[in-house]
């Protein structure tokens, strides 16, 4: 029996859960649409997308970048080689490792998706008012914040 003033875990009510909850809710939408119109995985489509944001990358930056970890990367990644979505190329600054970039299938690919993703987030936000999206950017990059310098402690 919990004491008085301690506060009752509830996990519908834990805001790390809800926040799973939604962006795996929200996830698993988007995926089904990638999955089915492009055969892409989730890791996957990640993947693209940052190389089409930031351009050729190690795969350690993928995962720093994606919050995904080594293995989930490297299978994401062996998959779009397979589908010469994405091509290997020296990394100049470090001789043991490679870069990750987009091949010209790959951008074209990402050129189909973005528009979608892009539909989807429009939907889902449809109904918030744009002061109220703003608030939730600025609180959510304010969490990953905090879920980071507390994983580094």
């Amino acid at each position: 029996m919990p004491t008085s003033g301690k506060k009752k875990l509830r996990l519908q009510d834990y805001l790390p859960y809800r926040l799973s909850v939604a962006a795996n809710a929200v996830s698993n939408l988007i995926a089904r649409a990638y999955e089915d119109r492009f055969d892409l995985k989730i890791p996957q489509w990640r993947l693209i997308a940052v190389l089409a944001d930031e351009g050729p990358l190690t795969p350690q930056v993928l995962c720093e970048r994606t919050i995904m970890d080594k293995v989930t990367v490297t299978r994401a990644a062996q998959g779009l080689l397979e589908r010469s979505l994405i091509k290997r190329e020296p990394n100049s600054s470090d001789g043991r490792s490679h870069r990750l970039v987009l091949t010209a299938s790959g951008e074209r690919l990402y050129g189909q998706i973005a528009p979608l993703a892009l539909e989807y987030e429009t939907q889902l936000l449809a109904g918030i008012d744009e002061r109220e999206i703003k608030t939730l950017e600025r609180q959510l990059r304010r969490l990953e914040l905090a879920a980071g310098e507390l994983s580094r402690r």
